[in-house]
């Protein structure tokens, strides 16, 4: 029992070392952005593509991954997608033209989907018990937090001594170690569903309707919000979201059976992951701009002013998160979590052109690190609480996709909003920093405003019977005694 109790806390290490490279990579490469925009001549629209083929990619085949991994195996699509992103890793370094960067980031995107959309379903298997799971969860908070703060260091790091390539190139010897221990670590099992049938179609259908929106939301700005090329896209979209249903509701056994979006926890934590996770992308992304193009912020001075931050969210992660979680239950950490993290955006709304890290960024931080350690572990045990195990790869693909898609779409929409109120600032005749910093603050304003949305969802809609915070003091000191 003791040898198998060890195995299964090895194998989430192992599991936790793939989640850890892969958000290294979206870390890492946000602090680089501003010298991959200068080397290969990006402009500021044409430089999300930078991360929105990743995260396209990424979140249009998460479902699709998840379903695989029910009915091949998981561990045999965790290999597979790490194999992937590992040689994409490898392509995305050696880039030499924008063309290049953006395909070989669409297929990390594609590796990262497959590896991320079982590694939660694999996590969910190996630990059942409510206690251990609460603290597994809490590790994979902590390995995400983690890996946050180890990319923006890192990336100012390797940005500012090697060049922009480097900070691809590093995710080479991450991928070859978690292929090798996986292989050693991580059980083989066939699939929960494993005999059923492919829905081919369903997941043409709704990965087509995903990328197709999503281009058309990032290219909204530059073409017109009501040109016929933007609604022309956006049409397409509902349409294939249509076709989509309709599929999913006559095929024998559908990518997603629709009767997963009547159980309310998983609904509504996957809502709340779409307006998190846009939340989260105005803060990475939009504050690494800021930070550099605005306060003239070196790489490896953006690296250092994100670590405060992250260093809290992972040490709330690992810990905290899961002490608060048996004590309260899942919903009032959640909440009041979210709520941190909203107002830490709500404050950089007045970040001045000028701005002094202590008094204009540093609190921010503070308080998204809070926010978002707190909340990270709950809100995963909230989306797989209600979960069948035959369906739990399948939910996994969910909750990463809304995750995924809440980034893409909520920075395509943020990353437009920013450059709509810049244009009209310098039309009105303000400095380019004026500018700069007028468009970024309008985005911060509406990715708070998701943040707060987010956590009212959690409070007043989830409804989960918290037994956990009905547990003997003997039995919460015991669950959080390792931390």
């Amino acid at each position: 029992m003791a040898a198998e109790n060890r195995n299964r806390w090895l194998a989430l290490m192992v599991l936790c070392l793939g989640s850890f490279m892969i958000v290294l990579d979206t870390t890492i490469v946000n602090v680089a952005l501003p010298s991959i925009r200068t080397e290969l001549h990006f402009n500021e629209s044409s430089l999300a593509w930078v991360v929105n083929a990743y995260m396209l990619f990424f979140g249009g085949f998460l479902l699709l991954g998840g379903r695989l991994g029910d009915l091949y195996g998981h561990r045999r699509i965790f290999l597979a997608g790490i194999a992937l992103f590992t040689v994409a890793s490898f392509g995305a370094g050696l880039s030499s033209s924008q063309a290049m960067l953006v395909a070989a980031r669409a297929v990390q995107g594609l590796g990262g989907a497959l590896a991320s959309a079982v590694g939660l379903s694999l996590i969910m298997t190996l630990f059942t018990d409510n206690a251990e799971r609460a603290k597994a969860m809490g590790v994979v908070g902590f390995v995400s937090a983690g890996g946050g703060s180890v990319g923006v260091l890192l990336g100012g790091i390797l940005t500012s001594a090697l060049g922009w390539h480097s900070v691809f190139l590093v995710n080479i010897p991450i991928g070859i170690a978690v292929c090798a221990l996986s292989l050693k670590y991580v059980a083989v099992g066939r699939g929960a569903a494993s005999g059923a049938r492919l829905d081919i179609a369903g997941a043409i259908a709704v990965t087509g309707a995903v990328m197709i929106a999503v281009y058309g939301i990032v290219n909204g700005n530059e073409a017109g919000w009501t040109s016929l090329r933007t609604t022309s896209f956006l049409g397409a979209a509902i349409a294939l979201l249509a076709i989509f249903v309709a599929i999913e509701s006559r095929v024998r056994e559908p990518l997603i059976p629709l009767g997963m979006f009547r159980l309310r926890n998983l609904a509504t934590a996957n809502a709340m992951g779409v307006l998190w996770a846009a939340a989260m992308f105005a803060w990475f992304f939009l504050s690494a701009l800021y930070l550099q193009v605005v306060l003239g912020y070196s790489p490896l001075q953006v690296g250092l002013a994100f670590l405060p931050g992250n260093v809290i969210m992972a040490i709330f992660s690992v810990g905290i998160s899961a002490r608060l979680v048996m004590r309260f239950g899942i919903q009032p950490p959640l909440g009041a979590g979210l709520a941190l993290a909203g107002i830490g955006l709500g404050l950089l709304v007045r970040a001045p052109i000028e701005g002094s890290y202590v008094t204009d960024v540093l609190p921010s931080m503070i308080l998204l690190g809070l926010g978002a350690g707190m909340a990270f572990n709950p809100m995963l045990l909230a989306a797989m609480g209600d979960v069948q195990p035959h369906e739990s790869g399948l939910a996994s693909g969910l909750v990463n996709t809304s995750f995924m898609l809440g980034g893409a779409l909520g920075l395509a929409v943020l990353a437009s909003l920013a450059s709509a109120q810049t244009s009209a600032s310098l039309a009105a005749g303000e400095t380019v920093a004026s500018a700069l910093t007028s468009g970024y603050h309008a985005a911060f304003a509406v990715g708070a405003a998701f943040a707060i949305g987010a956590a009212a969802l959690g409070l007043w809609v989830l409804r989960i019977r918290e037994q956990a915070a009905q547990q003997s003091d003997d039995e919460f000191a015991l669950a959080t005694a390792a931390d």
